[in-house]
């Protein structure tokens, strides 16, 4: 990377991105260049800014092809091998003008070739390789050797040259591509570059302290990662919060149309046409400039909040864990070793980490920034949930961020009077937002659960459509029996599932509610035990189909006051009738069967007929036959007559029975 524009300001995002600034100083038609990685050219070319900042301009921005090397070099006049490359050179361009300079004088001309020609050196001779070069009309001939500088007049061989050597250089790094900022005017002058690359994801990690008497104290620190190519000094870093849209956008690669191919059609020759003349005028193309919008202005500097920060009085106490040492409060020492003023702003959803001092961070390394040290509104409590432990609350932080600043989520430290006592992991949280933040297992207190269910008593009954619904409440208890083991007062906060339950009046009234679960507070004094008791209840319903309602369950309904007198008439009614329905039912079944027993008999009877022979015996026994079937036969008329009538006074008490069904209504409030 160019020094005179090195990086001056980084700007992190927590969706995978970084924005990047460069400022340096160009003069005149000056080029510079910018190394990328191949994968970053995207998104660079998607969001690079390039400001002249003192009135020149930028007159284009190149870049490296996305062809390969041994293609582009193939492109080339010239070739330079690794050995002989002088040479090699100057016999490739024969009659390009040169101006060498050669002892203490300078000569133009053109060349005319390279030759080798032996030299004596004493009794032998060596063999030096010699330019003939085209001067005036005269033909002059110099050993290489001797020539000190040797400038190329042509322009298009001279960038020729250039273009070899910076695709040789470009090749180095492979996974490189360069980027050239071509700029113009006068004299010196500031230029602005500004892009978005992809980057790690800034971290956060917290630590609390806790002490006795004092203000919960909250810590925080931001990892960066610069997994780029080139150190980080001395830059302004600002960390994002939120997340904005971001997405990758293919502007790098060669983008290729498919054209449709076009035949020329064979035809038979033709008499030339003659056009006829126009009476119009002739059309004209406007021609019109497009006006191209400069990119954005850098964004201005945040100002610092004001505020003189609250002072402590310092106090001198052995370490917890020392070897019996005086020293400063680890709570002092922190606050003294990391002074920490962050400049904090909203940016619409965003919210924006300014870090006040410069940070460096090298190539291929990762740095620990402190963003936040101040005190919160909080204190220690238990909070006791049966799906994460069953027998122990969890020791918690309830936290209030009352920081003024938005806290990403990340793992959390707690220390309590200079003692490491757990981890947490914390959610993002926006100013004022409270949490809390369990860190430990809270073994000295113990808690144990009872369930209970029941169904209560009927309170609504409602008689419609043919369905008898009773509504009643399904009832649940669940006690809490908490013990409190330590000597000291605690609050305890108990979770309570919301499934979807109503809490009963004479139920504790919770001191919070999530989506998922009621907290209920209880004070829990020391060495004692407290009993919590949730109530809760559910609608729950039972349905009866009329239809099918028996005496049996009439006695019982009214015996539970579902129903009243006048409708258990009513319901011994239907009663009634749906028997007299299946009675008659029954009896059509009954002479149904009957007569296709009738009809199976007579079909034996006419088959013994005709397989009877002549004879008095014969005609004996076809005679009772037909006695039997002329009997068969009168039963049969009776039958059907019978049919005829039992289904209609069937058909006629169904349409009396859903109509008494249908037309009975009832409601009752129990």
């Amino acid at each position: 990377m160019p020094t005179n524009l090195p990086i001056r300001r980084v700007v992190l995002y927590k969706h995978g991105v970084g924005y990047f600034e460069r400022r340096g100083k160009v003069s005149g038609n000056e080029t510079l260049n910018l190394d990328f990685k191949a994968r970053d050219m995207n998104d660079v070319l998607k969001s690079l800014t390039v400001l002249d900042l003192s009135g020149g301009s930028v007159s284009a921005v190149s870049y490296d092809s996305t062809k390969p090397l041994e293609q582009l070099l193939s492109e080339a006049t010239i070739r330079i091998p690794a050995d002989g490359s002088l040479t090699a050179l100057l016999g490739q361009i024969k009659g390009a003008r040169v101006r060498a300079r050669v002892g203490g004088g300078q000569v133009e001309g053109a060349i005319i070739g390279l030759d080798s020609l032996a030299v004596a050196a004493g009794d032998t001779s060596v063999v030096r390789p010699f330019l003939s070069l085209l001067v005036g009309g005269s033909l002059r001939t110099f050993d290489v050797l001797e020539i000190s500088e040797l400038e190329f007049l042509d322009e298009a061989v001279r960038k020729d040259l250039e273009f070899y050597l910076a695709t040789v250089l470009s090749s180095y790094k492979k996974d490189s591509k360069r980027m050239a900022i071509l700029t113009a005017g006068q004299g010196e002058r500031e230029l602005f570059v500004s892009y978005v690359l992809e980057s790690p994801v800034w971290k956060t990690s917290y630590r609390i302290l806790l002490d006795e008497g004092e203000a919960p104290l909250l810590q925080g620190w931001a990892l960066v990662d610069n997994t780029g190519d080139e150190d980080w000094v001395d830059v302004r870093l600002s960390l994002i919060a939120g997340l904005p849209v971001s997405f990758v956008h293919d502007l790098y690669n060669p983008r290729y149309m498919k054209r449709p191919v076009v035949e020329v059609r064979t035809e038979a020759a033709a008499a030339p046409v003659i056009p006829e003349e126009s009476f119009g005028g002739a059309d004209r193309m406007m021609e019109g400039a497009v006006a191209v919008a400069g990119p954005p202005a850098p964004a201005p500097a945040m100002a610092a909040p004001g505020g003189p920060r609250r002072a402590r009085a310092e106090k001198e106490r052995a370490l917890v864990g020392g070897a019996g040492g005086g020293g400063p409060r680890l709570r002092d020492a922190m606050e003294q070793s990391v002074a920490v003023t962050t400049l904090t702003k909203e940016v619409g959803d965003l919210f924006e980490y300014g870090v006040d001092r410069p940070v460096t961070v090298h190539r291929n390394q990762s740095a620990l920034v402190p963003i936040l040290h101040k005190p919160f509104e909080g204190r220690r409590v238990l909070l006791y949930n049966r799906s994460t432990r069953e027998k122990n609350p969890m020791a918690c932080i309830e936290l209030k961020n009352t920081t003024g600043l938005t806290l990403e989520g990340g793992p959390v430290t707690v220390s309590e009077d200079e003692r490491y006592v757990g981890e947490a992991m914390l959610d993002t949280m926006k100013p004022s937002d409270k949490r809390f933040v369990p860190y430990a297992v809270e073994l000295g207190c113990v808690v144990s659960v009872e369930d209970r269910a029941e169904d209560g008593p009927v309170f609504r009954t409602v008689v419609s459509r043919g369905t008898l619904v009773v509504e009643y409440f399904h009832v649940r208890k669940t006690k809490y029996l908490v013990r409190n083991k330590a000597t000291r007062p605690q609050v305890l906060y108990v979770e309570h599932p919301r499934t979807g339950w109503e809490l009963m009046k004479d139920a504790p009234e919770p001191a919070e509610t999530t989506e998922g679960f009621w907290r209920f507070k209880r004070e829990l004094a020391p060495t004692a035990q407290d009993e919590l008791v949730v109530v809760e209840r559910t609608r729950g319903q039972r349905q009866y189909l009329i239809s099918n309602v028996g005496l049996d369950e009439v006695t019982y309904f009214v015996s539970s006051r579902y129903i009243d007198r006048q409708v258990a008439d009513a319901l011994r009614e239907v009663v009634e009738i749906r028997e007299r329905v299946t009675a008659l039912a029954q009896e059509e079944q009954r002479l149904s069967t009957e007569r296709s027993q009738l009809f199976t008999d007579q079909e034996r009877i006419r088959s013994n007929i005709e397989s009877l022979k002549s004879g008095a015996s014969q005609r004996e026994l076809a005679e009772r036959f037909v006695a039997k079937l002329n009997e068969q036969e009168d039963r049969l008329e009776v039958i059907g007559r019978e049919l005829e009538r039992v289904a209609k006074e069937r058909q006629a008490a169904q349409e009396q029975l859903n109509r008494r069904v249908q037309a009975l209504t009832y409601t009752a409030e129990l």
